[in-house]
């Protein structure tokens, strides 16, 4: 069991892997960082399509935070659920310029 050659090759098949491994934690955070990128795009796009609506005047503008909220959780289900293709197009720039395949 000490044999060197038999625990290179343990070490080899171990580097390959966990760089496979590694790349696939790499997609999936670009993955998830392209989609997170969409909702706050969404979620700004939103922001300016409601900031006209009229509220029932709330304390302090309290009506605005909660359209905020509102707005951000919907960008994200939007985002989540496939979206509008800017995740798509951000993932494609982001695996061109790290050269993930």
């Amino acid at each position: 069991m000490n044999d060197p050659i038999l625990n290179a090759g343990v070490l080899a098949s171990q580097k390959v892997g966990s760089a496979k491994t590694a790349d696939s934690r790499e997609l999936t955070h670009a993955k998830d960082a392209a989609v997170e990128f969409e909702a706050i795009f969404l979620s700004q796009m939103l922001a300016t399509m409601t900031q006209e609506l009229g509220g029932a005047g709330g304390v302090a503008g309290g009506d605005d935070v909660y359209r905020d909220m509102f707005n951000k959780e919907v960008a994200k289900m939007i985002s989540r659920s496939g979206g509008v293709g800017v995740a798509d197009s951000i993932l494609q720039e982001m695996l061109k310029n790290q050269e993930i395949k």
